[in-house]
């Protein structure tokens, strides 16, 4: 029997998209280790949150504390190490975020736990847990395994940071999970940080993330002024425009509008790839797409392994016959 733990990461009143993603794939880890789901969630006032979390989790283990109600990894490291020395999952999820990237390493060192980094996988081989990272800006994909941290004679025990994106929302058959409340073994402030005030980054005047459809183009638009056609077509299905990191070194975009590794990641119902060749830097950011659509006139572009249709022709022929068919003129 092998429990997976997920961290629910929620911020301003919303649950973070990775914590779903995360719980989809801990739910299959689970039925592999022969255990169950678990969603730790800390906060202050977060029932509304336990109720979403108990249909995808077998088990909601919340602690509620005035002093969770806004991250501090100092506090959320003392209730974690508490929790997971008590409960012993055999792998814990927390989302390779900018929270859990502060969380996750000083937990793993407190608690001696093996813990690999920005996932976008997990498998098993003869019994023995893997775990999938990219490498050298996303050339390689490497399957590393865990040392050995045994908290019983059977049982070991890992921990990871899960990437935004790397598994899809699933539509899985609700669990009815069981809301246990535990006491917070908090006795005190954090000592060493305080939370002051949340700052919202400026997202401009678009936020490409929250689109439903996204027409992108590179480097194969080959000058600003022919940004414009590319722009009617993004018009014409109703999307926003975007761009590889090309596009946004020129100056022809803004930075806000940057899909990729160094950029944003999307996961709309549409993406349109248009003169992208695909570099792994930008697929890392728009791979999760529901249904990608890639135009570009090289057979070989690597952006054609991931897409959903290719059309292989010169993108100044192509784009302005579909928006003409898209626009009905």
């Amino acid at each position: 029997m092998g429990d997976v733990f997920v961290l629910a990461e929620h911020r301003r009143g919303e649950l973070r998209e990775v914590t779903l993603e995360m719980l989809g794939k801990g739910r299959e880890l689970a039925g592999q280790l022969g255990g169950q789901l678990k969603a730790v969630l800390l906060g202050h006032g977060v029932d509304a949150f336990a109720k979403e979390l108990a249909d995808q989790a077998h088990e909601v283990l919340v602690v509620e504390d005035e002093r969770l109600e806004n991250f501090n990894s100092e506090l959320y490291q003392k209730v974690l190490a508490s929790l997971l020395t008590e409960r012993k999952p055999t792998l814990t999820l927390i989302g390779h975020t900018a929270c859990g990237m502060d969380l996750a390493p000083s937990l793993a060192a407190e608690l001696n736990l093996p813990l690999a980094t920005d996932c976008i996988g997990f498998e098993f081989e003869d019994g023995r847990l893997l775990a999938i990272r990219e490498m050298y800006g996303g050339k390689l994909q490497a399957r590393v395994s865990f040392l050995e941290s045994r908290i019983s004679n059977l049982e070991s025990q890992y921990m990871a940071t899960v990437r935004q994106a790397a598994f899809p929302l699933q539509e899985l058959e609700p669990l009815g999970g069981q809301i246990v409340a535990l006491d917070s073994p908090l006795a005190e402030e954090a000592r060493r940080k305080k939370f002051i005030e949340y700052v919202e980054a400026a997202v401009g005047e678009v936020d490409i993330t929250q689109s439903e459809i996204v027409v992108a183009v590179g480097r194969g638009i080959k000058e600003r002024e022919n940004l414009e056609i590319v722009e009617k077509l993004a018009e014409a299905v109703g999307g926003v425009l975007a761009g590889s990191r090309p596009v946004i070194d020129a100056g022809w975009l803004p930075p806000e509008r940057q899909v990729g590794q160094s950029g944003k990641t999307v996961k709309p119902k549409l993406y349109i790839a248009v003169g992208i060749s695909g570099a792994s830097q930008h697929l890392a950011g728009m791979k999760g797409s529901e249904t990608i659509v890639a135009i570009n006139k090289d057979p070989n572009a690597p952006i054609f392994n991931v897409a959903t249709y290719g059309i292989v022709d010169d993108l100044f022929k192509v784009v302005p016959a579909l928006t003409e068919q898209l626009s009905g003129a």
